[in-house]
Parts: C-alpha cells; sequence; structure tokens
C-alpha cells in the first residue's frame, strides 16, 4: 500500500501546478468559468484519492474482469460438482455390482472462460518476496541421501544395455509383455530415456521438474509406496540371487539385502496411505529409498511394479483381457482406479464420454493434452501415435532387443 500512497503524492504537486489556482492578480483577471472549472477539477482529483486516469481506467477494467470471472466460476463451479457427483455414484454403481451407462458421466465438456484477461495495474503495490521453493532433488541428492542415513551407493549398471536386460528378464518373468514395457518406456521417455533419465533434464533440459526417474518415471512417492507394497516380493527375489552367488559379489548382495529390508520396515512403518507415503518421499529418508530406481538389480523390480500393480489391479476387478499399452498408460497415469473406469468403458462410450470426468479441475485446467483430445477415444489414439512414433527411436528398439 506504501508504494501506491507514495506514488499518489508524488503525483499530487504536478496536479496541483496544473490545478491550482494562479496568483491572486491573475486570478482576478480569470473568467468565472474558467475559475470554476480548476475547482471542480481539483475537488474531483481529492476525491478519487489522487488516482491518475490510468489507475481509474485500470479500476474500471478490474471491475469488469471480478465480474466475468466470478460469472464464470459459477458455472465452472456447478460443472465440476456435478463431475464429482458422478464419480461417487460410478463408485458406488461398481461396488454394488451395477452396469455402468453413459448416464453416469457428465457428457458436456467443461466451459470455457472467454472474458475479459485481468489487466494490468500501473501501479502495483510491492509484493514481500515469496519463499524460495524448495529445489527438486535429483540423483546427485538421491546418493548423497542413500550414504548419509543407510551408508549404501546403488550398484549402477555398467551400460545401459545391462539395466535393459535385466529389466526386460524382470518384466517377463513377473507377467509384463513386451509390448507393453517398450512402448509404455517410449511414451514416458520419449523412446530415449536412460534408466536414471529425470523429468526435465532430458531432450536438452536443464532442470528438474519433478522427481520422476527411469522407463516409467517412478516419483519419490511411488517409491516409497512400492518398497511398503511390494517389499516382501523386493527381499525374496534379492534373497534368490544372494543365495546364487557366491564370493566378494555375495558380501555386497547381502549389505544390499539387509539396506532394503531396512528401507521397507520403514516404508511400512506408517499407514499405507498415498498422503503418508508422500510425506516420506519429501524427507531425506525418501530421497534414500528413491535412489534404489538406480540400482541394477532393485531398480527393474521397482519400475515392473509401477506397471504391474495396474495389471494385477484390473485382473482384480475381473478386467481379464490384456490390457494394451495404452489403456496401461492411463492407469500408469491417472491412478488405477480412474484408469480402470475409461479401460473398461465400450469403444461407442468412448467416443462420447469426455476426458473432464476422470480429473479434479486443477488438474483438467492444467493439462492441454487432456483439454486438446478431449473424450476417451482421443486421449487413448494420442497415446498410441506417441507410441508408435517414439518405439522407433534408438532407446526403444534397445528395450525391445533385450527382450
Amino acid at each position: 500500500m506504501h508504494q501506491s500512497i507514495r506514488k499518489s503524492l508524488i503525483a499530487v504537486p504536478f496536479a496541483l501546478v496544473l490545478l491550482a489556482p494562479a496568483a491572486r492578480g491573475e486570478a482576478d483577471a480569470l473568467p468565472p468559468s474558467i475559475s470554476n472549472a480548476r475547482a471542480q477539477l481539483l475537488s474531483q482529483f481529492f476525491a478519487q484519492g489522487g488516482a491518475s486516469p490510468a489507475v481509474l481506467e485500470y479500476r474500471r477494467k478490474l471491475q469488469e474482469y471480478q465480474a466475468a470471472r466470478a460469472a464464470f466460476d459459477e458455472e465452472a463451479g456447478a460443472y465440476w460438482s456435478q463431475i464429482s457427483e458422478k464419480r461417487k455414484g460410478r463408485n458406488a454403481k461398481r461396488r454394488s455390482g451395477q452396469q455402468i451407462t453413459l448416464d453416469d458421466y457428465v457428457l458436456e465438456h467443461p466451459p470455457v472462460y472467454t472474458g475479459p484477461k485481468r489487466p494490468v495495474d500501473p501501479e502495483p503495490e510491492e509484493t514481500p518476496d515469496r519463499p524460495t521453493k524448495k529445489p527438486i532433488p535429483v540423483v546427485a541428492d538421491l546418493l548423497r541421501a542413500a550414504q548419509d542415513l543407510y551408508q549404501f551407493t546403488p550398484q549402477r549398471p555398467s551400460s545401459e544395455v545391462e539395466f535393459k536386460r535385466a529389466y526386460a528378464r524382470y518384466a517377463l518373468a513377473s507377467g509384463l509383455t513386451r509390448e507393453q514395457a517398450v512402448r509404455v518406456y517410449s511414451f514416458e521417455t520419449g523412446g530415449t530415456g536412460s534408466y536414471d533419465v529425470q523429468a526435465g533434464i532430458e531432450h536438452g533440459g536443464k532442470r528438474a521438474i519433478s522427481t520422476a526417474i527411469g522407463y516409467n518415471q517412478l516419483l519419490t512417492t511411488n517409491s516409497v509406496e512400492l518398497l511398503a507394497e511390494q517389499g516382501h516380493e523386493f527381499i525374496r527375489a534379492l534373497s534368490d540371487k544372494v543365495a546364487r552367488t557366491s564370493g566378494p559379489a555375495r558380501q555386497a548382495l547381502e549389505y544390499k539385502l539387509a539396506v532394503l529390508k531396512k528401507m521397507v520396515a520403514h516404508a511400512k512403518s506408517v499407514p499405507d496411505t498415498w498422503s503418508e507415503h508422500e510425506k516420506i518421499g519429501n524427507t531425506a529418508q525418501g530421497w534414500a529409498m528413491h535412489a534404489m530406481v538406480l540400482d541394477v538389480d532393485v531398480g527393474p523390480m521397482l519400475q515392473t511394479h509401477k506397471l504391474l500393480t495396474s495389471v494385477l489391479f484390473a485382473r482384480a476387478k475381473g478386467y481379464t483381457r490384456p490390457l494394451t499399452a495404452a489403456e496401461l498408460e492411463m492407469m500408469n497415469l491417472t491412478g488405477d482406479g480412474t484408469g480402470l473406469d475409461m479401460v473398461t468403458m465400450p469403444q461407442a462410450m468412448r467416443e462420447q464420454v469426455p476426458t473432464s470426468n476422470f480429473f479434479q479441475r486443477g488438474g483438467y485446467e492444467r493439462n492441454p493434452v487432456a483439454i486438446r483430445h478431449n473424450t476417451v477415444a482421443k486421449l487413448l489414439a494420442v497415446t498410441d501415435d506417441r507410441m508408435d512414433s517414439n518405439s522407433s527411436k534408438p532407446g526403444a528398439r534397445e528395450l525391445a532387443a533385450a527382450f
């Protein structure tokens, strides 16, 4: 506020020069109409708080914008409330085994704001400095956390091919198909990603935009959750490898197994919910757990189960047909429950149901792909198209060969 007051006070002397009466001798010589006009302008100037014409125009446009935006928000709020109610209704019908029909979805697309843009304040007030955002951890931070908290350094592969082969072996043995693994990899990494590729630091990018790492782009929360829910399987698989190994290599594996057991215990120490796992994921302990995605033994298991949990979820819900890679990616991106909602939909319904039915308002409005490809059929089609084009790139061909 003090900034606006200061600027107004700076403007006042200049205004007074223009508006103030002339010296007495000159004032007596002025016609009454001019003297009255000056007095009226001076009165208006102070009545408006000393605001300049630019500020007055800004205030007028701001009122217009606020009125238009309020009307839009009322309309959009009603739409997204309907989306939420329909979703609750579908969930209730599924629990009771009832058939889902078109009537269980909102078939109109979300309203689009077409009113005036928010005007730019010609005299913006000074705002306090925003708190600095916590930097997103990168690979170096994960490795440091693993060393500090667990005295452990993940065993990195000697080459990209070594990691791909380990992933292919474990994925096939666990029930993923080559097509699912390769096409999802192609979509998630653009067909060129390495086992340690991080979102944002790829294709020339210099800054991490999230903690998503690897072939299937696991977040820190994904790693914590997988250790909590699938840790017993990881421990069993690594124990089997220890039993088949001897010499110094066995000692290293035994130490890795001991660390893995500690991580699993830590991940299981909180309730099995995404929010609780996210809390751990945002700490150094979560970063240390996330470092396991880089390990040549544990990393392939984490990457596999990121997809396999969706396959098993669909199967547990009675969906026995093999998931296409695009369908699996929908579950990977939106969550198993929401993704299965799209996957189980007949093609005729996919052509009609807007993608907005599967998002919260904020997530939808920040997702240009879902907005542009605004039905389930279109979203699946563009996902397939991207998989098609990226599957011919070097990384995707190398992964396909590993299978």
